[in-house]
């Protein structure tokens, strides 16, 4: 039996992911932290397409939180699917926002590093003993990461990002023992809420990226979702310790 655990898909990426493991056959697990309300629609999107999904709560800022996430997700497991191990994980969980290098403050960057770094890497530490054997972790990157076509504003987010990606390589390493695969994904621009609506607000902007864009268009969520249902599946099954960009050719 699949089962996914999908942190952070009240909405845009993990949103699509999560969907689009359902419709691979998997259980899904999805949480969210403020947007409630956006867990819900996409446990409802699973469930009316025949799938089933259960929505949890997780700040993943709060490390503390962690232990008590386990147990439940150790319960949700049991009480919906009378399961003890999930198969798949994909840390998905963020938040958007660039800052000049002169001006972040060191709370700024404390925060990227809590939510985008620290949290990912506790989270799936905590939840690693519930991990099948044989199955897959996929961790959300970012181009911004990158070594070309950078942006000014993103030297917190893009460092973190790049951590995340170096940590991917790491967890191949030390989990090949137990056959589980660990893999990354680094979205270009993308049509997601931490965007804010700033692609619409700004035309001029959006109408650069395109141009930079080979494939000529800004990414949607389902681009990167589609990519990361792939890497849980067993079509990827001789796929490790890489990181995919899903920008449609962006500064090509």
């Amino acid at each position: 039996m699949s089962i996914t655990i999908v942190v952070g898909a009240s909405s845009g990426i993990g949103q699509a992911a999560a969907i689009r493991a359902a419709e691979g056959g998997s259980g899904v697990i999805v949480t969210y932290n403020s947007n409630k309300d956006g867990a819900a629609e996409t446990v409802s999107r699973i469930q009316e397409a025949g799938g089933t999904a259960v929505a949890l709560p997780l700040d993943v800022g709060d490390s503390a939180t962690f232990p008590a996430f386990r147990t439940a997700v150790e319960q949700a497991l049991a009480d919906t699917w009378g399961a003890q191990k999930f198969t798949g994980l994909v840390n998905n969980a963020g938040m958007g926002g660039g800052t000049l290098f002169a001006d972040t403050t060191e709370e700024q960057l404390d925060h990227f590093y809590s939510v985008i770094f620290k949290g990912p890497y506790l989270v799936t530490q905590a939840l690693l003993p519930l991990l099948d054997d044989g199955g897959a972790i996929v961790n959300t990157a970012s181009n911004s990461a990158g070594t070309a076509g950078l942006s000014e504003g993103y030297s917190a987010y893009g460092s973190m990002k790049g951590a995340v990606i170096v940590l991917t390589r790491y967890l191949a390493k030390e989990l090949s023992g137990r056959r589980i695969r660990v893999n990354s994904v680094s979205p270009g621009p993308t049509r997601t809420p931490f965007a804010g609506g700033a692609f619409e607000e700004f035309p001029e902007m959006t109408a650069q990226l395109v141009q930079r864009t080979a494939l000529g268009r800004i990414g949607e969520p389902d681009d990167a979702g589609s990519v990361i249902a792939f890497l849980l599946s067993d079509g990827a099954r001789w796929v490790t310790a890489q990181d995919i960009e899903v920008a449609g050719g962006f500064n090509l």
